[in-house]
């Protein structure tokens, strides 16, 4: 079969072996696979990425000089089963995965990991358990933008977002419009967007966005005055002042009441939740400073070098801060089902297709963020420039 292959940040398309499905594995044939920002980072950046995942006890993610084949976002059919493997999904089903695979003991990134490789290829292993046949006749280059939407889906469920928050993105390329999508089939009434790019910016309304902010010219967070967020520490402290003032002329120990109106969250001061999707130095620092005081900011870009802020900026605040990664399985699932029963809609993401013998033009047309958003693989197709239809 054919195949990607990433070697020392060279993309080449090569013939390999068909892979062979374990007991409890499933062969799939590849009938679309995303390129993911990952991707587009681990191949120039792996080593670095190798280094702090064998700090948190994953030795076996990819290295620069190691030929590994790319490929985590897919929705493929059903060809086979391994040995000893109940015959279900049926073949001919048409399935997406969760991207993990076992090898022995041991279980794998799939697409990071020479040990695991994969979508970039005509086909592919996966594991039977976290196969999902895909519902209601999702479309097929939809039902591949499954991992990635379950991306923005987890964070928004790490964000905690109330309908009734501002949720603030910055950045909008493919993840950022993922949580945009989400923010908004999670019934969210306001998302602000901001992007330096006319054609993010656009995707972003199509996507939902209520607001949309070019940070050159206007601040996203001034959009998002009116709302109630405190903006300064006097305003902070004239409330926890006032507040108690107020409570004292009702005749009752005010500490009572507070913790009355904290145990049904009245007590929290209004705030929005940031959601930075861009992973580029500085920019974590830039929305601690800008952003107004007690924000919640969810951290879903990966910013691939080291990176600088200033703790007493973010404590003075009280600057929630969580990072994210991935998603759960029930994630993951509920997802494609947001996805199969019209809750979300991905179509404006995929600005276009390309064969296996094109995938390298397609990372350089990443590149230039007016033009693409997500460029699908299809490995049957022999189009060498994204193309929309391929």
């Amino acid at each position: 079969m054919k195949a990607v292959t990433c070697t020392n940040a060279k993309l080449e398309v090569i013939d390999q072996p068909t892979p062979t499905p374990a007991k409890g594995q499933l062969l799939i044939d590849v009938l679309r696979c995303g390129i993911c920002g990952s991707d587009l980072h681990a191949r120039n950046h792996c080593d670095e990425l190798a280094e702090v995942m064998a700090e948190t006890g994953y030795p076996d993610f990819m290295r620069s000089d190691q030929s590994v084949v790319f490929g985590h976002e897919f929705c493929g059919e059903v060809l086979d089963h391994g040995p000893g493997t109940r015959k279900a999904p049926r073949a001919g089903t048409p399935v997406v995965a969760l991207p993990l695979l076992r090898r022995g003991n041991e279980v794998h990134a799939l697409g990071l990991s020479t040990a695991a490789p994969g979508a970039y290829a005509e086909q592919l292993v996966v594991e039977q358990s976290l196969a999902l046949p895909v519902p209601n006749g999702l479309p097929i280059e939809q039902a591949a933008l499954t991992e990635p939407m379950a991306v923005g889906w987890h964070a928004v469920q790490r964000g905690d977002v109330k309908k009734g928050q501002v949720a603030i993105v910055i950045g909008c390329g493919p993840i950022g419009l993922a949580v945009i999508l989400m923010l908004k089939a999670h019934g969210v009434r306001t998302v602000i967007a901001s992007d330096y790019s006319a054609g993010r910016r656009a995707l972003a309304t199509r996507c939902g966005a209520d607001v949309v902010v070019d940070p050159a010219q206007d601040s996203p967070y001034d959009k998002a005055k009116g709302h109630g967020h405190l903006e300064t520490a006097p305003d902070a402290l004239g409330l926890a002042v006032t507040t108690v003032e107020k409570l004292h002329k009702l005749r009752l120990p005010w500490w009572h009441v507070w913790r009355a109106a904290d145990a049904v969250g009245a007590a929290t001061p209004k705030h929005p939740v940031v959601f930075e999707c861009v992973g580029v130095p500085g920019v974590i620092e830039d929305i601690i400073t800008g952003a107004p005081l007690f924000s919640r900011v969810v951290v879903v870009g990966v910013c691939m070098g080291a990176d600088r802020l200033r703790p007493s900026m973010a404590i003075n605040k009280e600057i929630d801060l969580r990072f994210v990664l991935g998603y759960t399985p029930m994630e993951f699932r509920d997802t494609l089902h947001m996805l199969a029963d019209g809750k979300v809609d991905v179509t404006p993401l995929i600005t276009g297709t390309v064969g296996l013998n094109g995938v390298e033009n397609a990372f350089d047309a990443l590149g230039d963020p007016e033009a693409h958003a997500k460029i699908l693989i299809n490995p049957k197709s022999d189009a060498e420039t994204p193309s929309a239809q391929a």
